[in-house]
């Protein structure tokens, strides 16, 4: 069993359990969904299978669990960078800098992962509620700048930014597709006439 050190038995379960969400990200990452069972889990956690029943009873509720995951980190680093921002304009920015950043890391590779992977009804309405609620600070920042038609120019500015991630995690250098993904955000709303910060602004 892997050591961990906690000073109740509520801090160790609370470490086991962190473990074992862990353990399924991995492996939805580098398996698929398909992959993600107890028995599994628990080996690439060096846990027993019986000791995951103790947390996760199925694969559905390990899948449930990790859906909620996926998001919660992201959406924390996400809330804290957008706290220091300024203006509509600067939370664009904001917003698309840190998912850049995020997504370098590999923050996305379990939402993605899980949009492909043929879920539950119940699991996918869940996804895209989670997802809604990651962009609408984003999506809220266009339509307080002002802009024409709104939903629409975030979606169209939204392109941008996967296409952004898919250039950086194919091997492009995060700096310059920060750079000119800002770029380009900043012509789109605000018609070219603020340049672009230079990276690390």
């Amino acid at each position: 069993m892997p050591k961990i050190n906690a000073s109740t038995v509520a801090e160790h379960r609370a470490q086991q359990r962190e473990a074992l969400i862990g353990a399924a990200i991995d492996i939805l990452v580098s398996e698929g969904a398909a992959a993600v069972t107890p028995a599994a889990v628990g080996a690439r956690a060096g846990l027993a299978r019986s000791s995951v029943y103790q947390y996760f009873d199925s694969s559905a509720v390990l899948l449930a669990t990790i859906t909620e995951e996926a998001f919660r980190r992201s959406n924390e680093a996400l809330t804290c960078a957008l706290a220091t921002a300024n203006g509509p304009l600067e939370r664009v920015e904001v917003f698309f800098r840190e998912s850049l950043r995020l997504g370098a890391e590999g923050a996305h590779r379990p939402a993605a992962a899980l949009m492909s992977a043929g879920l539950h009804p119940a699991c996918q309405q869940r996804l895209m509620e989670l997802h809604l609620e990651q962009v609408e600070p984003f999506r809220a920042a266009v339509r307080e700048l002002g802009v024409p038609e709104p939903a629409l120019t975030a979606d169209l500015v939204a392109g941008m930014l996967h296409t952004a991630l898919a250039a950086v995690e194919n091997g492009t250098p995060l700096a310059t597709v920060t750079r000119r993904t800002l770029a380009l955000v900043r012509r789109c709303l605000a018609g070219g006439t603020v340049s672009a910060p230079e990276e690390g602004a």
